[in-house]
């Protein structure tokens, strides 16, 4: 055999031999790649940059050994928002409180994607940090979201405790000085929320809440000068001094105090609300009875109403013009029908405008009994004239209401109805021959009678007091001229701003007993038929009871 022919049959033989175990080294290296696990990086080894990483200030990388990059992260997070947090408030000392009592919450989702950022080498994060900060440490945003309702509730407490109305210049009446303006400030409240977001996502632990300085409309510059010579109008209302009243006349106090000596430019408007402000218990007002439909009921504020309605007279008689003003709901015992004046914040108000070139200062006092409001300016030279008829009368409803706390058979007065009236107001001003009219209506409506009606045991004691109000009574026509020309009956000195006549026709609607007379009511009498005590000098001998 020849060499050559050996030779290829060893190459022929080591193929058939290299074929026949091709396919046991294929499925033994199958079997082997199915059993071996891959490899698969350990992120928290490998994936995580080069450069420490830094939240709320602090390294969250690199990890010590058993740490984990989310939850070291979450704990950072969790600590920031339960730490005090400075609010910087103007020229104040600053107040603390946490981000989550501010309304800040951990964001979740994006505190998740801040984590994929970090460990994906191709992402945005990591390729601008190369870029720009490379070889410094990657300080991340905190994942923090603000919960809006929460947050602006907290806002909105903080705006209470810092915003100030400013306090415009006014005269002290009785010094003759100018008692300087007070700027008052404003906190913006949305411009705050962006502050405390931003340092928020930026881990800061102060913040500055957003304050805007308001200045007064009047300063102390635009009242040098003013002339108070002379009363333009006036007029004064009395009030109970008892201890039962003790409130209402704080009340009264308190109300005057705010328009006393305010100055109203030529030109400008007062607003009763608006320089009064909230009649709450947060603003000094206790309770005491105020009109609500038609009844007495007990309210923070009461006796208000008086000042305005003392006020509203004197800018009447002063020649003001009188932008806005409503009558009461029934008529009002301290001062005439239609010189009255209704004030509730912040619906109801009182607006008058000084028509005049020069300013004029508002005067009120309450003293012994009397408030006293006085239009002050230079020299008086109008005479007005109040004139009012009363057109038509409007019977009131009575009612009653059960009572088991009184014996069967036992009605007592809770509230004394008064008819409603519908009447026309004149004011005439009058300087030398010329003069103006003016002409107004008003409607006051029926006030219902109210009873107590018994239903109890007949053996009860009757231990209730009842209302002893006297009978409305209103003269058909009145009039009221004020003025420099004007001497006051029976009045030795002379007044400033000149002196008052009341002239009046009493008619149908002005001496006691006309509600019975005029069918619109029956005597008040007690369960024996006798007339209670309110009524003897009201109803006539010859009148026949029921």
């Amino acid at each position: 055999m020849s060499f050559s022919r050996v030779a290829a049959w060893k190459q022929e033989g080591w193929i058939a031999f290299f074929l026949w175990l091709l396919p046991f080294v294929m499925i033994g290296g199958g079997i082997g790649y199915l059993l071996v696990p891959p490899f698969v990086p350990n992120e928290k080894e490998s994936a995580f940059p080069d450069v420490s990483v830094l939240l709320t200030g602090k390294e969250v990388l690199p990890l010590a050994p058993g740490e984990d990059f989310e939850d070291k992260a979450q704990t950072f997070v969790r600590q920031y928002l339960t730490t005090p947090f400075s609010l910087q408030i103007a020229d104040a000392s600053p107040s603390f409180y946490t981000p989550e009592e501010m309304g800040a919450v951990l964001d979740m989702p994006r505190l998740k994607k801040l984590v994929a950022s970090v460990l994906d080498p191709s992402s945005a994060l990591i390729r601008i940090h190369q870029q720009k900060k490379a070889g410094k440490p990657i300080i991340l945003p905190l994942p923090i979201a603000i919960e809006h309702d929460r947050a602006m509730a907290f806002l909105l407490h903080l705006k209470n405790r810092i915003d100030r109305i400013p306090r415009d210049a006014r005269l002290d009446l009785e010094r003759r000085q100018v008692l300087p303006d007070e700027p008052g400030r404003r906190m913006d409240l949305y411009a705050t929320l962006g502050c405390l977001e931003e340092a928020f996502s930026s881990g800061l632990n102060q913040a500055q809440v957003v304050v805007e300085v308001v200045q007064a409309t009047r300063t102390s510059s635009l009242l040098h000068g003013i002339l108070i010579d002379d009363v333009l109008g006036y007029l004064e209302t009395r009030y109970v001094r008892d201890l039962k009243h003790e409130e209402r006349t704080f009340n009264l106090r308190l109300a005057a105090s705010k328009i006393h000596g305010y100055v109203l430019l030529p030109g400008e408007t007062f607003d009763f609300n608006e320089v009064v402000g909230p009649r709450t218990e947060v603003n000094g007002y206790k309770v005491a009875p105020v009109i609500a439909r038609g009844e007495m009921v007990d309210g923070v504020g009461g006796g208000t109403c008086q000042i305005a309605s003392t006020l509203h007279a004197a800018a009447f008689f002063a020649g003001l013009d009188i932008v806005e003003r409503r009558p009461h709901t029934r008529p009002i015992f301290y001062i005439k029908m239609g010189l009255d004046a209704a004030v509730a914040y912040p619906t109801i108000t009182l607006r008058f405008r000084n028509p005049y070139p020069f300013p004029v200062v508002l005067y009120e006092t309450v003293v012994k009994g009397i408030v006293r409001a006085e239009i002050l300016g230079p020299a008086r030279r109008q005479t007005t004239t109040f004139v009012r008829r009363i057109n038509e009368v409007l019977p009131f409803p009575e009612r009653d209401q059960p009572d088991p706390q009184l014996p069967v058979g036992e009605r007592l007065l809770v509230q004394r109805g008064i008819p409603g009236f519908r009447i026309t107001r004149f004011r005439v001003m009058q300087e030398g021959a010329s003069a103006v009219r003016e002409r107004f209506n008003d409607v006051y409506p029926p006030t219902a009678q109210i009873w107590r009606v018994g239903t109890g045991n007949p053996n009860l004691p009757c231990i209730t007091e009842e209302n002893k109000r006297p009978e409305y009574i209103a003269d058909e026509y009145l009039q009221i001229t004020q003025g420099p020309t004007v001497h006051t009956p029976r009045s030795q000195e002379v007044e400033k701003g000149g002196g008052m006549v009341e002239r009046k026709f009493p008619g149908k609607y002005g001496t006691y007993g006309w509600t019975v007379r005029e069918g619109l009511a029956r005597p008040l009498v007690d369960v024996g038929g006798r007339l209670k005590p309110q009524e003897e000098a009201a109803v006539p001998s010859k009148l026949v009871l029921p």
